[in-house]
């Protein structure tokens, strides 16, 4: 069929105001700063399970030797897919959807794959999360339910010769699981995302702020931290005392499992240039929009980004707060996932080593072990911990509900323009969807290693990696003048790479845990 032929003739370009017109200054580097916000949702979301059990149970027996592995994640997905994927929608003006489903292929088969990956993930995503959060509910509310006689035992677990009547603490572990999900899923239908900003960026100054005090009361070694960072594919042996869900599974599972968790999923790539386009960056801010993306159905982006070096210029200057939104988003995904591998390696690592802590990161007393074992270290630790960790975990789970719907609504709109679907219809259905695919995790014996497995795999890994893909067909699909730079492309490529042979390692290393091989 042949391309429609154009009738209109290139869009002009404006030129930069406000902030981005304003010389180099101390106070244009502040104002610059302010614009965080889309990315911050990003790392927030990021900093989940994945930091806080993850990579805290790496450097656990990894010791400092696994701080390059942090850092190539950070680049790869906190850098590389978050700038490109939203760096085609401010140069565009268009959302990656309405690009995406035009993917060579049967129509929309790219944004279904991803859709279907990420809906996958979803249960054993938020199982992996609450759970924990459960027991550690659990842990602080258990002297109050212990003297209110709420907390049955059994003869097994006391020295009680017949069972002591009340909730077994299995299922209260389980119940408040199941109330934190639900509270965070209600609380999620009224939020906007200006609130939702908002709340992140709050939780990321927490995240970094108590993550740095806590960094500085462990005393980790910061020069054999250094050399963690700098001996890139330097994999340390499993010793004989490592936790057990590291000694169960191969090591190549555990190592594409670690990094899959550090940085989001796949959805939440895909939702920040949505919200790039939402905040008017780039050529989103251009009076003309609207009509911009009524072109963009039809044309392509060479038929109305006019091919002029001072607009493509003019165009760069106007991307300048994508630029600075992924950079700070990126140094707080860096420092807080560094600094949970730091107290790994500072706290525990030596404690397993010598004997004196017997085990670590069992069951699923995953979080309360960490603040049981901070606490006998300094008292005040253990409230910079727990802030640190429920900030992260209620984040992580407040944003998603809000990024399932954001990117299944554009999918669905690419795929089906005539049929549209209310937002706030779709947002019921998907709050729907993810309590029932988690509350029954929640209350039958799926251990956390096997979920973390599934979510990389799944969502972290493949679908990142079919983002990264995307991003670069993104890029070409611009006119040369406007494609990123040579070396920002290098290090998509690369990052490509390292995505997909990360998929690989992860599913070949799921199918042989399930299989039993």
């Amino acid at each position: 069929m042949p391309e429609r032929q154009t009738t209109q003739g290139p869009v002009s370009i404006p030129e930069p105001t406000g902030v981005l017109a304003e010389r180099w200054s101390i106070g244009k580097l502040w104002r610059l700063a302010a614009l965080f916000g889309p990315a911050a949702i990003v790392a927030s979301v990021a900093i989940g399970a994945g930091e806080t059990i993850v990579v805290v149970q790496a450097g656990a027996w990894a010791g400092y030797g696994l701080l390059w592995l942090v850092l190539a994640s950070v680049l790869t997905k906190g850098v590389c897919v978050t700038y490109l994927l939203g760096r085609y929608t401010a140069v565009s003006g268009e959302s990656i959807g309405q690009r995406l489903v035009r993917v060579p292929g049967p129509r929309g088969w790219l944004l279904g794959a991803i859709f279907v990956l990420e809906l996958a993930a979803a249960g054993p995503l938020w199982a992996a999360i609450a759970r924990p959060c459960g027991d550690l509910m659990f842990f602080l509310l258990k002297p109050g339910l212990d003297l209110a006689g709420l907390v049955g035992v059994t003869p097994a677990d006391s020295t009680a010769p017949i069972p002591t009547p009340g909730i077994m603490p299995s299922a209260w572990k389980s119940l408040f699981a199941t109330v934190f999900v639900l509270v965070a899923l209600a609380l999620s239908m009224k939020l906007t995302l200006k609130w939702l900003e908002r709340q992140q960026i709050i939780i990321c100054g927490i995240l970094v702020v108590g993550t740095i005090i806590g960094t500085l009361l462990v005393r980790p070694d910061l020069a054999a931290a250094l050399v963690g960072s700098l001996r890139v594919g330097h994999v340390p042996e499993v010793p004989p005392w490592a936790p057990d869900a590291v000694r169960n599974q191969s090591l190549p599972l555990t190592l594409a499992t670690t990094f899959g968790y550090v940085g989001g999923s796949v959805m939440t790539y895909i939702a920040y240039a949505n919200w790039i386009g939402l905040h008017g960056w780039g050529l989103c801010g251009h009076r003309d929009i609207e009509s911009i993306r009524r072109r963009a159905a039809d044309e392509k982006p060479s038929d109305y980004l006019p091919d002029d070096l001072g607009a493509a210029a003019r165009l760069r200057r106007l991307v300048m707060p994508l630029r600075w939104d992924v950079g700070l988003g990126a140094m707080v995904l860096l420092v807080v996932s560094a600094s949970f591998m730091l107290a790994g390696a500072a706290v525990l690592y030596p404690r397993l080593q010598s004997g004196e802590l017997a085990s670590a990161f069992d069951g699923w007393s995953l979080l309360t072990d960490q603040g049981s074992i901070w606490y006998n270290i300094h008292p005040a630790l253990i409230w910079v911990y727990y802030v640190c960790v429920l900030a992260a975990l209620w984040g992580t789970l407040q944003a998603y509900p809000e990024i399932y719907t954001r990117v299944t609504h554009e999918f669905a709109a690419a795929i089906w323009p005539q049929q549209p679907v209310p937002l706030r219809r779709l947002r019921m259905g998907i709050v729907a969807y993810v309590f029932v695919a988690t509350v029954p995790l929640l209350w039958i014996h799926v251990d956390f290693a096997t979920l973390t497995n599934i979510v990389a795999f799944l969502a972290t890994n493949a679908g990142v990696a079919l983002a990264m893909l995307a991003a670069l067909w993104l890029n070409f699909q611009l006119p040369p003048r406007y494609r990123t730079r040579r070396w920002m492309l290098a290090a998509g490529i690369l990052s490509a790479l390292i995505l997909v042979a990360a998929s690989a390692i992860s599913g070949w290393g799921l199918l042989g845990k399930m299989i039993g091989l």
